[in-house]
């Protein structure tokens, strides 16, 4: 007696089987392509990259599931103190309305450039599921925080063609950006592959100048002035957003290195004393570059702030990124001018949310599939 078996995508082929005989165990092929944990790499791995479990990289896992414990959304603070402060012609002296401009006009290209990293560069050449994971979440933050800059611009009624071509016209902005845009173009050129020494390193190069450099050290002038604002009671909206994206920069920072470090671990051969010198010589231009926008953006002493004191906390920064990747210390007896900042990266949400939150999200009960 036959009996007919489907067979295919869809059933489409149907092929005789004998009823009384058994059917033919599965091929040991299928066995193989099961993920071995061991065989999971950050590069070059050999396993399939859709199947995300079994965990290798559980510290990746975790801090996807902290980052959308941390979600939030612009339109959730009120600008409404902001909007009138701005307004007012004796609100805020020249120079602090020039550190405003001149931060949206950073942050606005800086985050499109971080998301474009890694939507179209190292998401591709990352082979661990769990972190591509986080990646994913990471480019969202990056396009909220985007969100974020165009919020404050639009409530403030500022020119937007005048922040969204700071990058262009704009010194101290447009050569930060020219240093991190080749580092963008090695991981997004579609002919570029990792599994060569060379390459690798560019790889990882390009991690340590985006997580250490991008993330970890560009953004703390801003950082640090925006909330010197809100601590004085000025441009409060402003700053609490200020102070939710350093929270976020702060954890891609902090997966970018545990990143980099795992990298280091399974491919030791690629940490030379060379490319140790060329890190070296791309953290001192880093720290170049940022202390001349801080000298473009306070040229006096405003906010109890002046630029020599960002020469000093900028040092302390890069020593601090140097040493968690394992470089030497670039800058002796570097200290940090501004320990309240510890404190805003420490924010809880909960902590401001219960007084500006202005709108709700979705649930499942009451979502409208009209």
């Amino acid at each position: 007696m036959l009996q007919f078996e489907e067979s295919g995508p869809a059933g489409l082929a149907r092929q005789p089987v004998r009823a009384d005989r058994a059917p033919s165990p599965a091929p040991v092929e299928e066995e193989l392509r099961r993920v071995n944990v061991a065989d999971k790499r950050i590069i070059n791995g050999s396993t399939d990259v859709n199947q995300l479990v079994p965990f290798k990289y559980k510290w990746a896992w975790d801090k996807y599931l902290s980052a959308c414990a941390n979600h939030w959304m612009p339109q959730e603070i009120q600008m409404s103190r902001d909007i009138e402060l701005w307004k007012n012609p004796n609100g805020l002296t020249e120079d602090e309305r020039r550190i405003v401009k001149r931060n949206l006009g950073f942050f606005v290209t800086a985050d499109s450039l971080a998301a474009n990293n890694i939507v179209l560069g190292t998401y591709r050449h990352i082979t661990a599921p769990e972190c591509r994971q986080y990646l994913l979440r990471q480019a969202f933050e990056e396009a909220i925080h985007t969100h974020a800059y165009q919020y404050i611009v639009e409530s403030l009624g500022l020119n937007e063609s005048e922040i969204f071509n700071a990058y262009h016209e704009v010194s101290s902005i447009r050569d930060k950006d020219e240093f991190l845009i080749p580092f963008i173009d090695v991981l997004t050129d579609p002919l570029f592959r990792t599994g060569t020494p060379e390459n690798d390193q560019k790889l990882l190069k390009s991690l340590i100048v985006f997580a250490c450099l991008m993330e970890g050290l560009f953004f703390y002038v801003g950082f640090a002035q925006i909330l010197a604002l809100g601590r004085q009671n000025k441009m409060t909206g402003a700053a609490e957003q200020y102070q939710y994206i350093l929270r976020d920069e702060s954890m891609h920072c902090n997966f970018g290195i545990d990143l980099i470090n795992t990298i280091k671990m399974e491919n030791p051969h690629l940490w030379t004393a060379e490319f140790r010198e060329e890190l070296r010589e791309l953290f001192h231009k880093g720290v170049e570059l940022e202390y001349k926008y801080a000298e473009d953006t306070m040229p006096r002493g405003v906010l109890g702030l002046n630029a020599a004191m960002f020469k000093e906390y900028l040092r302390f920064i890069a020593n601090r990124r140097a040493q968690q990747i394992g470089l030497e210390v670039l800058f002796e007896g570097a200290t940090n001018p501004f320990p309240w900042m510890a404190e805003m990266i420490d924010l809880k949400k909960e902590r401001n949310f219960f007084e500006t939150r202005v709108i709700e999200y979705q649930t499942g009960g009451a979502l409208s599939w009209d």
